[in-house]
């Protein structure tokens, strides 16, 4: 149940952190966010706040912020459309009832002739069996529909997401990356305060009950200095050799106030995938890594730790891409819940720095040029910025919809995986 409880809290925050990214620069460039959803298929709860609906969804498979403009609109007004108009203190339309008119009885019955609900904002027709001329109605710029009684507000052209400057557009699609990533700071930075920040040298915190380091003697606050015939100055050394040797005897010195000590000890095997995805034994003795509180190294230290992360996701990317590192050690959905699983037995710092690294992996990925992420549609923002006019909608539109069936037979190859690496 904890593992439950973490995965849920941790995925919330992840892709509520990116979306709110979207939305807020969203509003702040004056678009119109019809939706901030976390998760996707039917709603489990909602509200709507300050024009927006905000949802939760029953598949936690992401989110999104919903943008007018950015899809097509939900209602075209055509010519010969029957519809009822309802009118605010100022004589403008509030209220467009598209069906169900019989249960709006103040609602003026009009045949729609012409309409322009992006930039001039009005509605031109016939009243119903009156040979009238023909009315024109402005209509508010918050106007609504109402279609089977539930009400979506009108987006003029300049609430729309292509009215916008390109540098608006771009931060906006740029904002829900940046937000993982401060999200990673501050993650850092908190850690740094309750924790402490890792010291560089191969010191010890603490030594885990019933494991090769407690049968050899090992105990907090010493410090390895030498392996074997190989002197240790970083914990990054120790930790290399000591993966490199499972169930291999090492004779390791260490220092304990102020004395050298010399002790022996067996590295348990355990297994782990290698770059082609084939399962490798890597040693482990049980210790964890020592501590100690700086309160300017701790913020120094979220910013760097943020950093050296990213630069080692996007090595491993980039490894990926060029076909050194299998597919095959992608996660996805229930992989990374296997691996809270454990992470989460190790304790909350373990689980605070997990779910700082998966922040920055979520914002790297999506700044990938690929269809249907944050990246892809930063590209042809860029390629507009470029060539100084947009890319047609329906080519962009056909790239998005290629892109996103490759996304998701994707995710069922990864998913795939991650279930025969578990069950199988």
């Amino acid at each position: 149940m904890n593992t439950v409880i973490a995965f849920i809290f941790m995925f919330g925050l992840l892709v509520f952190v990116h979306e709110w990214g979207h939305l807020i620069f969203a509003k702040r460039a004056g678009m119109l966010a019809r939706e901030f959803a976390i998760g996707f298929g039917p709603k489990i709860f909602s509200f709507v706040r300050n024009e927006t609906l905000y949802t939760i969804r029953l598949l936690p498979i992401g989110g999104y912020v919903r943008v007018a403009g950015e899809d097509p609109e939900i209602i075209e007004l055509k010519p010969g459309y029957h519809i009822g108009l309802e009118f605010n203190d100022d004589g403008k339309v509030n209220k467009i009832v598209v069906n169900n008119k019989s249960k709006h009885p103040n609602a003026r019955i009009i045949e729609v002739e012409h309409a322009d609900l992006d930039h001039q904002l009005v509605i031109e027709g016939y009243e119903i069996d009156e040979e009238n001329e023909k009315l024109i109605f402005d209509v508010d710029p918050k106007a609504a529909f109402v279609m089977d009684e539930t009400e979506t507000q009108i987006a003029p052209y300049d609430r729309q997401f292509a009215s916008k400057s390109v540098g608006q557009r771009g931060m906006q699609l740029f904002a829900g990356p940046m937000m993982n990533f401060v999200l990673a700071i501050i993650i850092f930075i908190i850690i740094g305060v309750s924790f402490g920040v890792p010291v560089e040298e191969a010191r010890f915190s603490e030594i885990v009950p019933d494991t090769p380091a407690e049968e050899a003697g090992f105990q907090p606050d010493d410090e390895v200095i030498q392996v074997d015939d190989r002197s240790v100055s970083t914990w990054e050394e120790f930790t290399t050799i000591v993966r490199e040797n499972p169930e291999e005897e090492l004779s390791m010195t260490v220092l304990r106030d102020g004395e050298q000590i010399s002790l022996s000890v067996v590295p348990d095997s355990l297994p782990q995938l290698d770059m082609d995805g084939e399962e490798v034994m890597i040693g482990q003795v049980g210790v964890q890594h020592a501590y100690e509180k700086s309160f300017f190294g701790t913020f120094e230290w979220g910013f760097t730790q943020t950093y050296e992360t990213t630069k080692m996701i996007l090595t491993n990317l980039m490894m990926l891409i060029t076909g050194q590192v299998s597919i095959e050690l992608l996660s996805g959905p229930v992989g990374i819940y296997d691996a809270t699983d454990q992470v989460v037995q190790s304790g909350l710092m373990s689980f605070l720095m997990w779910t700082a690294m998966l922040s920055i992996n979520l914002g790297i990925i999506n700044l990938v040029p690929l269809p249907a992420l944050d990246g892809g549609r930063l590209m042809f923002v860029g390629l507009e910025a470029i060539r100084g006019k947009p890319i047609a909608q329906e080519k962009e539109g056909l790239f998005h919809i290629i892109g996103f069936a490759f996304l998701m037979l994707l995710m069922i190859v990864v998913t795939w995986n991650d279930i025969q690496r578990l069950f199988l």
